[in-house]
C-alpha cells in the first residue's frame, strides 16, 4: 500500500459511525477504509492522511468540496441551534447532521448489532424520541483550571486534559452557564485557586450541577482538593441569593491524584443534601451521588415503553434487577402485586427504599445483591419473602450487559417475560442471542434516543419464553 502521511486525497463519504467519523474507501483496487472526523455521509471532501495502518487510514477534513443533504446547516431538520463550543470539544459527535438522519443512524446501529450477533430477522422499530434535542441534560460537570491567569471552567478537548473555556453547552440548560460564570467569578474574587493536575495544588477541581426539571430545583456542588472551603458559608449564601432555584449547595472532597471526578465524601453547606424531581407521576429524591437519568423526558418515554412491554395486569410479581434507585420498578409498582428490586450498590438500595416511602408505595421491597451472581440473586428476597418466583423481570444492566449465568438462572425459573433495557446495542444483541438459545423469542426492539447529538442510544425489548408442547 503506497500511501503516505500528509497525502491529500479526494474522498466520497459513504457512511457515518457512532463516533462521528465519516467512512470512505481509498480510491484504489484495495479500497482500504478511511475515517474522516467531521465528514458526513454523502459529502465529497478533500482529506489529509494523518494516520496509516495495515487495516485502515485516518484523514483530517481539509476542505468540503460537496456538502451532503444530511448536513444540519443545509437541512430543515429538528435541530434548532448549533453548539457554541469549538469542534475540539468532541462531546457532540453528531452536531453536523440533521436530527432526522441521526435517528436513522441510531436505528441502523441497533439493526447492525443484531445482524452481527446472528439475529438478522429481529425487528427494529424507528428510534423513539421526545423531539427535545437541546438543553436536555439535567447534570453538568465542568473541569476548572487556570487559563492565562484566570479561573476558568469548560470542557476538555477530545482525548486530552486541555481545557476549552466555555460555560455554555447546547445539551444543558442555559442557567447552568450562568451559574458556572458566577462560580468562576466568585473564585476569582475570593482567591480560590483552580486545581493544577501537574503539581496537585489548587482547590477548585470541578463544578457539578444537577437540576430537577419538573420542580426546577438545582443542586450546586463544588469538587475541591481540600478538606474544607474557607468561604463555604459565604458561597452558599451568595449562590442562593443570585439563583433562588438553588435549593442544595454541596461540597465534594476529592484529594486523590485521579481522573475520577467525584470523591467519596459529600458535605452539605446550604439547603438540603438532595433535590426532588418528578418522573412518571412519582417523586424522586436525587442526592449528589445517586444515579438519575440525565434526560428526564426521554427516560419517562423509555420507562413508559418498558411498562407497556411488560404487559402487567396487576397480579404479577415483578423483579427489577440492576434496579439502581428503583425508578423503573417503582414506575410499574401500581400495576403489580409485588415489586422486588435487586441492586449491588448499598447506597442506591437505601435511596430506592426512600423513594418508595416518599411515594407511599407499600408493595415494593429492595435488597442489596449482585444481580449477575446466580448464587446471590434474589437470595435476600427469598429469605425475607418466602417462596419467590417472578412473573416478569426487568433488567437494566451496565454497558457490559448481563451474564450467561443470570440468563441460565432466569431460564431455570421459567420466567415468562423479560423486559431488557440496554445502553449498549452490541451487548444487548449478544445477550438476546443467548436468550434465544435458552428458548426465548425476541420481540421488536425499540431504540430510544436519550442522548441527542451523541453516538449513544438506549434500546428496549421484551423476550418471551416459548411454550414447550
Amino acid at each position: 500500500m503506497n500511501i503516505k502521511k500528509n497525502q491529500l486525497i479526494e474522498l466520497r463519504i459513504t457512511d457515518l459511525n457512532n463516533l462521528g467519523c465519516g467512512v470512505a474507501h481509498y480510491p484504489d483496487e484495495n479500497g482500504i477504509t478511511v475515517f474522516v472526523k467531521g465528514a458526513v455521509t454523502g459529502d465529497l471532501v478533500l482529506g489529509k492522511i494523518i494516520k496509516t495502518s495495515s487495516s485502515y487510514l485516518v484523514a483530517r477534513l481539509e476542505e468540503l468540496l460537496e456538502a451532503s443533504p444530511h448536513r444540519a446547516d443545509v437541512h430543515n431538520g429538528l435541530r434548532k441551534s448549533q453548539c457554541k463550543a469549538p469542534a475540539s470539544c468532541g462531546g457532540c459527535c453528531y452536531r453536523s447532521i440533521s436530527y432526522e438522519y441521526e435517528l436513522e443512524l441510531k436505528k441502523n446501529y441497533v439493526k447492525s448489532a443484531f445482524r452481527k450477533a446472528g439475529l438478522p430477522d429481529v425487528a427494529v422499530g424507528d428510534t423513539a424520541h421526545t423531539e427535545k434535542v437541546t438543553g436536555y441534560r439535567n447534570k453538568g460537570q465542568y473541569p476548572v483550571r487556570e487559563v492565562q491567569g484566570r479561573v476558568r471552567a469548560g470542557f476538555f478537548a477530545t482525548k486530552t486534559h486541555n481545557l476549552i473555556p466555555c460555560e455554555e453547552c447546547m445539551l444543558q440548560p442555559e442557567i447552568f452557564g450562568d451559574i458556572v460564570a458566577f462560580i468562576t467569578d466568585f473564585a476569582e474574587k475570593n482567591r480560590i485557586k483552580a486545581y493544577d493536575e501537574e503539581s496537585g495544588g489548587g482547590t477548585l477541581r470541578h463544578i457539578y450541577l444537577r437540576i430537577a426539571e419538573k420542580t426546577g430545583q438545582i443542586m450546586v456542588c463544588l469538587v475541591i482538593n481540600a478538606d474544607k472551603l474557607a468561604c463555604a458559608d459565604k458561597f452558599a449564601r451568595e449562590v442562593t441569593e443570585n439563583f433562588p432555584q438553588v435549593t442544595s449547595v454541596m461540597l465534594n472532597i476529592n484529594k486523590k491524584n485521579t481522573n475520577v471526578i467525584l470523591g467519596d465524601e459529600f458535605v452539605c453547606i446550604g439547603g438540603n443534601d438532595y433535590i426532588i424531581d418528578e418522573l412518571c407521576g412519582l417523586s424522586f429524591k436525587i442526592s449528589a451521588g445517586s444515579f438519575y437519568q440525565v434526560n428526564r423526558d426521554a427516560a419517562e418515554l423509555l420507562y413508559g415503553i418498558a411498562r407497556d412491554r411488560a404487559e402487567l395486569t396487576g397480579k404479577e410479581i415483578l423483579a427489577d434487577l440492576y434496579c439502581g434507585t428503583g425508578t423503573i420498578g417503582l414506575s410499574m409498582a401500581d400495576k403489580v402485586s409485588r415489586l422486588v428490586g435487586v441492586e449491588i450498590v448499598a447506597e442506591a438500595v437505601e435511596c430506592a427504599k426512600g423513594n418508595a416511602a416518599l411515594n407511599g408505595i407499600e408493595n415494593a421491597y429492595f435488597f442489596c445483591g449482585d444481580a449477575s451472581d446466580t448464587r446471590g440473586i434474589l437470595a435476600s428476597a427469598q429469605d425475607n419473602l418466602g417462596d419467590f418466583c417472578p412473573d416478569v423481570v426487568v433488567i437494566d444492566p451496565p454497558r457490559k450487559g448481563t451474564t450467561e449465568e443470570l440468563i441460565d438462572y432466569l431460564d431455570a425459573l421459567c420466567v415468562p417475560r423479560i423486559v431488557y433495557v440496554s445502553c449498549n446495542p452490541d451487548t444487548l444483541a449478544r445477550d438476546c442471542a443467548y436468550f434465544v438459545k435458552k428458548g426465548y423469542s425476541v420481540g421488536e426492539v425499540t431504540p430510544v434516543d436519550l442522548f441527542p447529538s451523541t453516538g449513544h442510544v438506549e434500546s428496549i425489548v421484551c423476550l418471551k419464553r416459548l411454550i414447550q408442547q
